[in-house]
């Protein structure tokens, strides 16, 4: 039988190599894709960015045994109106999940209740449309606003969860007080940040999970 060129046997090798390379489960699997719509506390405002949400979100992820990327799509200021008006150029095509984090600044502004509602629902809903799963992450309304505006904001979040059968942080600032916080008494230092992934990272990993 006549002897194939060596060519032809490093070619063989090489596709053979290449087929066993693609059908590892290690190499073949990407990262799963986390992002973050914000604002300043999702952005890290006054945070190095190793300390900051998405930084941090991430290693405990990776803790958790999950390998994923998360990335920030927080701006400072952001209503939730604001976050739907930029959510489809801020959600790149491989996003997996997403944390829905946005209210805080409505809050601050006065922002009718039910205009913040139909904003986050929307916002939701267009995520949910897209196949990315979606934790969302409420806001607390302090008493000193008034407590019937306290009440009707504080149920913007679980109404919209249970409406849409998504996950939900009640609120995100939740345990996070005067000492741990920056100097602006608004912003979580990197010790609140720590607090917050704690409570934070179980529901993204259990929604990263479903993702099939």
């Amino acid at each position: 039988m006549a002897r194939a060129p060596d060519g032809i046997f490093i070619r063989r090798r090489l596709l053979v190599a290449l087929a066993a390379a693609a059908s590892s489960p290690a190499l073949a699997a990407r990262p799963k894709v986390v992002a973050i719509l914000g604002d300043s506390i999702t952005a890290g405002l006054g945070l190095p960015a190793e300390q900051a949400l998405p930084a941090q979100l991430q290693r405990e992820l990776a803790r958790l045994g999950l390998s994923a990327i998360v990335r920030g799509a927080g701006v400072s200021g952001d209503t939730a109106a604001d976050g739907l008006a930029r959510l489809d150029f801020s959600m790149a095509a491989d996003t997996d999940v997403c944390i829905v984090a946005l209210g805080g600044n409505d809050l601050l502004q006065g922002a009718s209740p039910a205009a913040t509602k139909a904003s986050l629902a929307a916002i939701v809903r267009r995520l949910k449309a897209r196949r990315i799963g979606v934790v969302l992450a409420g806001v607390a309304a302090p008493p000193a606003v008034g407590a019937g505006y306290a009440r009707e904001f504080a149920a913007i979040f679980p109404a919209i969860a249970r409406a849409e059968q998504v996950s939900l942080l009640p609120d995100l600032l939740a345990g996070v007080g005067p000492s741990l916080r920056q100097a602006d008494g608004l912003h979580p230092s990197a010790a609140g940040v720590r607090l917050i992934v704690n409570r934070l990272a179980p529901l993204v990993a259990r929604a990263l999970r479903a993702r099939k």
